[in-house]
């Protein structure tokens, strides 16, 4: 019997593509689950706490912590500890690193701080609890390697997947009025990692095309304003799928260049335009290339951090689009 332990909402897809995972492992058998379906992160919290002083870890034979486990195990290191020594495995999907995303990835804390240094402890203990170690990407699973002391056995790749029962192919294309308009869709959360200013660069290259229309969901902060630009600043799972299926070309990323982490990780979003059978442009790096190449139909790639090379990305996918 196994028990799945969560900060994030339930519903996320991590979550339950690692419920599913479990359930797998354990012959169709759902794992037992601490955790919570609300939009409120102090009672999620809450709720994780008193599930884990009350739950007894010896009737399991593995325990999987899952999104963000530093906010869990070195709470509990006691409790794990004595369970890891009476036998039972902890599982951990180290999705994020605490480390890097507050110092290298976001610059909310500076290197080299006593903050810093507790996010990488933070990090570091989470690591030294687990059995094995859930990552999303073997880049990502390197670096914390080098930068964790994280050892190579306990890794494990788990790439992420598109909820199926949303995105997936053969949603009507509408078409514009005279045919010759393609459309480019783009949406982020707008994180630096992400590179939209990347993204923006590119269309402004592009102002005087008026057979390409770019579409971005999102919160743009600095909106370039030209005739071939819409920005639409959030939209529902359903609706944002309807988006992507009207889109001729859809833009991946990462494509910040100066943040590591953008180079290791994959971006969600394309696998989402995978789920949907959609051509696609991904920066060009070691992450993207575990999973894409140019012998994929649709698959395009262009040098982070630069505008041009986007440009002409688009220009050469677009090529290809009936």
């Amino acid at each position: 019997m196994k028990l799945f332990i969560t900060t994030k909402n339930l519903d996320y897809i991590r979550n339950t593509q690692e419920i599913s995972m479990l359930s797998a492992d354990d012959k169709g058998v759902k794992p037992d689950i601490i955790g919570s379906a609300s939009g409120s992160y102090v009672r999620r919290m809450a709720k994780v706490i008193t599930g884990i002083l009350a739950v007894d870890f010896k009737k399991y034979d593995e325990v999987f912590v899952g999104f963000a486990p530093q906010l869990v195990i070195p709470l509990f290191c006691g409790k794990f500890r004595r369970y890891r020594k009476a036998g039972g495995n902890v599982t951990i999907d180290f999705f994020i690193s605490v480390y890097d995303t507050l110092v290298n990835d976001r610059k909310k804390i500076k290197a080299g701080t006593l903050a810093a240094k507790f996010t990488a402890w933070l990090d570091r203990k989470t690591i030294m609890y687990a059995d094995r170690v859930i990552v999303d990407t073997k880049a990502d699973g390197r670096y914390f390697v080098e930068e964790f002391g994280m050892p190579e056995s306990k890794m494990q790749v788990l790439y992420l997947e598109a909820d199926k029962s949303v995105y997936y192919p053969g949603k009507k294309k509408k078409q514009s009025a005279d045919g010759t308009v393609k459309t480019v869709v783009y949406f982020a959360s707008m994180l630096p990692l992400q590179g939209a200013d990347i993204v923006l660069k590119a269309a402004g290259l592009m102002k005087d095309d008026s057979n390409i229309r770019f579409e971005i969901i999102g919160p743009v902060k600095n909106k370039v304003i030209q005739d071939n630009i819409t920005y639409i600043d959030w939209l529902t799972q359903n609706e944002l799928a309807d988006a992507v299926a009207n889109a001729d070309l859809c833009l991946a990323g990462h494509f910040n260049a100066d943040i590591a982490k953008a180079s290791r990780t994959i971006p969600g979003k394309a696998y989402i335009y995978r789920a949907m059978e959609k051509p696609m442009i991904l920066g060009d790096n070691p992450a993207n290339r575990e999973l894409f190449d140019e012998s994929m139909q649709g698959i395009y790639f262009c040098r982070m951090g630069d505008a041009d090379s986007l440009r002409c990305a688009i220009e050469t996918a677009l090529k290809g689009v009936n």
